[in-house]
């Protein structure tokens, strides 16, 4: 029981937060007041009208503030209705509103308010019952009390829920977005370093080469900050990126071109209707450019790599085929297992090894029954 209590007293806050102060807030502020008025005039058999409209109208304003410090306002809310209560012979109806205060205290408090105001509000029901009230009013107040604490806990749970929700698709999705900033900048960070090792190996005896190097490094670098840039802001909280459309499979023919240094990449692709998804012609489109870009950046010697997209009624297929030589590495980098990764999540697979006649090649199948819904 000790260890409950301690959980519950240290736990946090609301998440979501609660929002600040909006206009509906005022609107029940004026509504209660209005009540209270109505109630005070209309009422004859109150002892002290305005005493009792005035109770109502001085703890009103608490509605304003319910969300941000609940316990607070409930703390005032109580003790200055308990004195009204005890004071006067009788009350305002109007005075019920307090109910929205105890709803305020459960959706929204922290742990300690939750304990402090529960504490609170059976005290005030119990010291009513010692001061003469009957057992059906406390039973009645102990159910209302209860009801309302249900519902806040309810409707705090169900936003926390979502809110968890919400953190995890963000998760998911900047982890799509960091295996596309490896993708991407790696891409072109692998042509800017072929292209200066070109230009300086041709410098000596063709400065002009190494000026066209220079231009070429110029530009590569600029798509890679632009790059860069996009990805970070979606990467970071609350900032917004510029939309641009995702790649498609007819755009891995871009890869296509005689690389510095004499390799020559070619891309064919057969089958292309139209109708594959964007997220999977993204997906099939960034494992033919990391493919590519493994190639030209670890293959030894190196002079073709050859990429193949076959689209049929099963899915889509991809093959890139290299002749180089790769040098042995103990484990897969991140791009082959961002590669797998990505398949993985499409119902597809992915494979990486030395290819049967020499050289390295890269499969990838991914099924429409995996993406299909």
């Amino acid at each position: 029981m000790i260890g409950l209590l301690r959980s519950a007293w240290r736990a946090p806050a609301a998440v979501p937060p609660p929002p600040g102060r909006v206009w509906r807030d005022w609107v029940l502020l004026v509504v209660v007041a209005t009540l209270a008025i109505v109630e005070g005039i209309l009422r004859t058999d109150l002892t002290y009208p305005v005493v009792s409209v005035l109770g109502v109208v001085v703890i009103a304003p608490t509605v304003v503030w319910r969300r941000t410090r609940p316990l607070l306002m409930l703390v005032i809310a109580v003790v200055v209705g308990t004195a009204l209560q005890f004071a006067l012979p009788d009350t305002v109806n109007t005075s019920a509103f307090v109910v929205v205060l105890i709803y305020a205290l459960y959706r929204w408090g922290s742990g300690r308010s939750l304990v402090l105001g529960s504490a609170i509000l059976l005290g005030i029901l119990g010291l009513t019952f010692l001061r003469g009230g009957a057992l059906d009013e406390l039973i009645g107040g102990f159910a209302l009390v209860l009801t309302v604490a249900v519902l806040g806990v309810v409707f705090r749970a169900r936003a926390g829920s979502q809110q968890r929700n919400l953190d995890r698709i963000r998760m998911l999705e900047r982890e799509h977005l960091a295996r596309d900033l490896h993708d991407t900048v790696a891409h072109y960070i692998s042509a800017i370093a072929i292209r200066a090792q070109a230009g300086i190996a041709m410098a000596t005896h063709d400065p002009g080469a190494a000026t066209d190097a220079l231009g070429v490094i110029e530009a590569e670098a600029a798509k890679t900050l632009s790059e860069l840039r996009s990805m970070v802001r979606v990467l970071r909280q609350g900032e917004s990126a510029e939309l641009a459309p995702s790649p498609r499979l007819a755009d891995i023919e871009q890869l296509a071109g005689t690389r510095p240094g004499g390799a020559r990449v070619t891309v064919r692709i057969v089958g292309d209707d139209g109708s594959i998804p964007p997220p999977v012609a993204a997906a099939v489109f960034r494992l033919a450019q990391e493919s590519v870009t493994n190639a030209l950046r670890h293959a030894r010697q190196v002079t073709h790599v050859e990429v193949s997209v076959d689209v049929d009624e099963g899915g889509v297929r991809l093959s890139a085929i290299n002749d180089g030589d790769l040098a042995a590495s103990p484990t897969p980098g991140f791009g082959i297992i961002g590669m797998m990764e990505r398949a993985a999540l499409l119902g597809g697979t992915c494979r990486a090894g030395p290819a049967p006649g020499g050289g390295w090649v890269v499969t990838a199948v991914l099924p429409r029954v995996g993406w299909a819904a």
